[in-house]
């Protein structure tokens, strides 16, 4: 059977495409908005490519910066290469990356499956609280009818859109149901809303996003499950041990492992071969901030509880508003698995703080890429904020993964 193709609709980083790809799947094209993000794709699309040809050892001597990324880009086919659409899916773009897409299909019209999500800001908690007006004006709440515009063009046999946990709640459920309408006027047969959680999949983090799978027919199916992984591992023991110690604000853009693999990094892929390790990269703290991480550290390892902001000396204190946002703090849990990561992590590393007094810093981007399950060598273009923006709003790979699985065998 020929390969089975997929459209990557609001791709960012690549997070959900990467699991599908493992599991054989096709990409025809990613249409992405953030320009890093783009060449995070293109860079990846690289790593296939170089990989199917035998021709690995030209992709590391990117990640060893022995090449750049131009000379890189090189191997890539130029189809390939503008495969990945570097646009805002808008009422002035969408003709156009349709046309783009056209090209990259050739004479077959029609993709066998449509993955990916809109932006989540409007449909969070968090963004919501934060907005006066609760998102209500927000383009980014009907993004979704552009994702219909694409199914009723090319016709996959199945779609896959992810987003936040908010969707099931924003504006009382009226987008939500907005959707599902549209899909079904579209011709798509929908499962029921399923909260999936990471954890389940071998991801060393709590992470909940709402799946929606829909099926070209008019009659009810049952979504996909994924099978689900027992996951007794943890972040420190297993996730981030083999990794260098680093000091705020140092930069390893290339460094050994100091341990052997162990079982969960193999299971994962994580360390998927080569001896190096790349962007294990952390920001740089004020003196103010590391005080207050020694602190957030010691409460968390003695008590296993987080540091609340009233608890902070006076002196190190520099917000008035003492009633909410108590928990700036929070150290990444050494002996389960991490809250979840989101892109503010670009912001500033309070929320991620690593959990060692030997290390008081913020996690870097390295670790980070692992507890959303990307491999060592996935490489995020951009530099440090670009890459942690990337990570925090990605779909896990290995979640993507346990989905692709699923589709696989109803496709086939």
């Amino acid at each position: 059977m020929a390969d089975l193709t997929y459209i990557d609709l609001f791709a960012g980083a690549g997070g959900l495409s990467e699991g599908f790809i493992k599991e054989g799947f096709n990409p025809v094209a990613h249409v992405e908005m953030d320009a890093n993000a783009s060449c995070t794709l293109r860079t990846r699309l690289a790593f296939h490519h170089l990989i199917a040809k035998r021709k690995d050892h030209i992709y590391h001597s990117y990640l060893k910066k022995e090449i750049s990324r131009t000379e890189l880009w090189k191997h890539l086919p130029e189809q390939k290469l503008n495969s990945v659409i570097n646009a805002e899916i808008s009422d002035i773009t969408i003709s156009d990356i349709f046309k783009s897409i056209d090209v990259q299909l050739g004479t077959k019209k029609k993709v066998d499956l449509i993955i990916g999500g809109p932006p989540c800001q409007a449909y969070s908690l968090v963004g919501r609280s934060r907005d006066p007006h609760r998102m209500r004006g927000d383009k980014r709440n009907f993004l979704f009818r552009y994702y219909g515009q694409f199914l009723n063009r090319y016709k996959p046999e199945y779609f896959v859109f992810e987003n936040v946990l908010g969707l099931l709640t924003a504006g009382n459920s009226l987008y939500l149901k907005q959707m599902l309408k549209l899909f079904e006027e579209l011709g798509y047969s929908v499962a029921p809303p399923t909260v999936l959680n990471a954890e389940e999949y071998g991801v060393l983090q709590k992470r909940r996003r709402v799946i929606l799978i829909g099926k070209r027919s008019k009659g009810k199916f049952e979504f996909p499950m994924p099978e689900k992984i027992e996951n007794t591992w943890k972040t420190k023991r297993d996730l981030f041990f083999d990794l260098p110690k680093l000091r705020p604000g140092e930069e390893l853009h290339v460094a050994g492992y100091k341990k052997p693999i162990n079982e969960y990094l193999q299971k994962s892929g994580i360390r998927n071969g080569i001896d190096f390790v790349t962007q294990h990269i952390t920001r740089d703290h004020n003196a103010r901030d590391l005080e207050i991480y020694e602190l957030a550290i010691e409460k968390w390892l003695k008590e296993k509880t987080r540091l609340k902001y009233t608890e902070i000396p006076g002196r190190l204190q520099t917000h008035k508003n003492k009633g909410v946002f108590l928990d700036r703090y929070k150290v990444v849990d050494p002996d389960g698995h991490s809250h979840t990561v989101v892109a503010h992590i670009a912001k500033d590393g309070h929320y991620y703080i690593y959990p060692d007094l030997n290390q008081v810093r913020s996690i870097s981007v390295r670790e980070a890429a692992r507890l959303q399950s990307f491999p060592d060598d996935f490489y995020f273009e951009g530099g440090r904020s670009a890459a942690f923006k990337q990570i925090g709003n990605a779909v896990p790979p290995m979640m993507g993964q346990a989905i692709a699985k699923g589709l696989m065998i109803m496709l086939r």
